[in-house]
């Protein structure tokens, strides 16, 4: 008889013997070398950074907090825009507020109200700001002295943009009857478009004199656009997401246009109630994200109940060629996105909660995680003339401005490594790709790129961890941290440059040999065999079921021990099983196939 199997998690026995108690005599092969590599998104995400250095792919965009409301939680920015000087004006609640911020970094107060939020604002061609208001809000008029005015008055619930085309046009986006009116530079409005959705969240030009915008429940993107005659607009489906809530729109450079949508359709079964459904629609708060609840309508037709909160939040941002071909570029279920813009370079920057990241995602989809805001969400996102990208938060309220510059230097930890065993460290591994000034740099001797290795035995690395070994400046080089459980890498970038980062680290370990564990042992019927491989070849004999060690308390033929609690649950394809004579098999985390000659 010949038995071969994995013991536990340390190696593979290969043994003679006359009997399975041979197995539990024999002594496991010695450990050997494994490797903790970290190449992908998720591995990086999970680290942390500090003044956002170029870790795989992140750029070290210098971040300055230009205004924080002192840490309080109750001002809270939803919208950011730049006058034509390039002055960032950021919009506040509750009550509705707008602040102007100075080259020193104050804050001025340029527009109050008792409405809830100030929920958009706009600059006309001769710089004069425009405030709009929710719920039961209005346009304002905002004079250069401050002195504020009623401009347009929708008679709605809530309004959710206002925007002015190339034209000098204002266009004011509202809800909950899901309109779009058109106001004149002397205050003459009209009704632009009323659209089937509740509400009408977003607006955007696309360049050729259309109108962009994104709606709510359905999700969709459209484009209006007048007829020939200029009496009536026509409104065309771009894109429907499979999302509930537009949130924000952004056009590219080359006419694409990109959509953030957020939330789960609700695909209940309709209720004989007599109502129509309500729509849902989500607003930032000083708690958090609220959902607002449009009231439903008396029409005598079926209503669909809706969700006030759903279990599942997702989002996605979508792409929309100029030929009008979509594509999904992004998607998340544990983050939302708040705002849309175009960086410098000419790719999508997403602000993200609520992590409060902000991303950078090219026109392939590969993105980046640029910045951490500190505070939950990122609403709003600005772009100047020179490259300066300022952002506006919520929870709690700031506004932030990233480069053009470059921070001198850029640190990221990683999250710390568990081996599940007392384990020596080897050498460190990482490829960087070269950035445009690499040769200069080599010429002048600069370590660019440092690491260093730390171990410990908590899995929260900490005070009580070893100090920090290196630097190591070389790739492969034999790392110095003492022998333990757990182990956290640090790079440093000095001096980065578009361009630098990190593609992949390895860190090579050695765990300690210790004696196997049998977790339980389940007896196979005879001729029954036990193949690794989740797809059988074609031909080969009937499949059939195999026995599985049942619970503890469970009498019979079977020895079981208690699962290790800190062991992490992964999910494994379960072995197939034949027909083929002579076989029989035992189980357990000890898999063994035994050849009965």
């Amino acid at each position: 008889m010949r038995v071969s199997g994995r013991i536990g998690k340390l190696g593979v026995l290969t043994l003679g013997a006359a009997t399975l108690f041979a197995v539990f005599a024999g002594m496991a092969t010695a450990e050997h070398t494994r490797r903790w590599r970290q190449s992908t998104y998720e591995d990086f995400i999970e680290g942390q950074h500090a003044r956002d250095c170029g870790a795989q792919r992140r750029k070290a965009g210098a971040g300055t907090e230009i205004y924080a409301a002192c840490g309080c939680r109750r001002v809270l920015f939803v919208a950011v825009k730049l006058d034509a000087q390039g002055t960032p004006y950021a919009t506040g609640g509750s009550p509705a507020k707008v602040f102007r911020l100075g080259t020193n970094g104050k804050a001025a107060t340029v527009f109050e109200s008792s409405e809830l939020s100030a929920q958009a604002i706009a600059f006309d061609g001769k710089g004069t700001l425009y405030v709009g208001t929710s719920p039961d809000g209005k346009v304002y008029k905002v004079s250069a002295s401050g002195e504020k005015s009623v401009f347009f008055d929708p008679k709605t619930k809530y309004i959710w943009d206002i925007a002015f085309g190339p034209d000098g046009t204002l266009y004011v986006a509202t809800g909950d009857k899901g309109q779009i009116y058109a106001v004149a530079p002397d205050g003459k409005n009209e009704l632009f478009y009323a659209s089937d959705e509740a509400h009408i969240r977003v607006i955007a030009f696309d360049g050729k004199g259309s109108v962009i915008i994104g709606t709510e429940p359905s999700g969709r993107v459209l484009r209006l656009t007048k007829t020939k005659g200029g009496g009536t607009v026509e409104g065309f489906v771009l894109y429907e997401t499979p999302k509930r809530e537009v949130t924000a729109l952004a056009v590219g450079l080359d006419g694409s246009i990109f959509a953030a949508a957020i939330g789960e359709r609700q695909h209940n079964a309709a209720v004989n109630t007599g109502l129509t459904s309500g729509t849902t629609t989500t607003m930032v708060t000083a708690t958090g994200n609220v959902t607002v609840v449009s009231p439903p309508q008396n029409t005598g037709q079926p209503q669909t109940p809706f969700i006030a909160f759903p279990p599942q939040i997702s989002s996605g941002i979508y792409k929309i060629a100029a030929d009008g071909a979509p594509e999904e570029l992004w998607t998340s279920r544990d983050d939302v996105v708040y705002s849309l813009g175009i960086g410098g370079d000419g790719r999508l920057l997403a602000g993200l909660g609520n992590s409060g990241a902000l991303l950078a995602i090219d026109g392939k989809g590969v993105f980046a995680q640029l910045a951490k805001a500190g505070s939950a969400q990122i609403t709003g996102i600005a772009r100047n003339s020179s490259g300066k990208i300022f952002l506006c938060t919520a929870n709690p309220g700031k506004l932030i401005a990233l480069g053009p510059e470059y921070e001198p230097e850029g640190t990221y930890e990683s999250r710390s490594f568990d081996t599940q065993l007392f384990s020596h460290w080897g050498r460190l591994e990482w490829w960087s790709p070269a950035g445009p000034d690499a040769k200069s740099a080599s010429k002048r001797q600069e370590p660019r790129l440092e690491f260093y290795v730390r171990s410990g035995n908590t899995e929260d690395p900490g005070k009580e961890w070893s100090k920090w070994f290196g630097p190591y400046a070389t790739s492969g080089s034999q790392t110095e941290a003492p022998t333990a459980r757990f182990a956290q890498w640090r790079a440093v970038i000095h001096d980065g440059r578009p361009g630098d980062g990190i593609e992949w680290v390895s860190l090579a370990y050695e765990p300690k040999n210790v004696a196997p564990v049998i977790d339980g042992i389940a007896l196979q019927d005879p001729g029954v065999r036990a193949q690794a491989q989740q797809n059988l070849a074609m031909g080969a004999a009937t499949t059939v079921a195999l026995k599985y060690p049942p619970a503890p308390t469970t009498a019979g033929n079977v020895i079981l021990n208690q699962p290790q609690s800190n062991v992490t649950a992964k999910f494994e394809a379960p072995p197939q099983a034949t027909m083929q004579k002579g076989y029989r098999r035992w189980c357990g985390r000890c898999t063994t196939t035994m050849k009965m000659n």
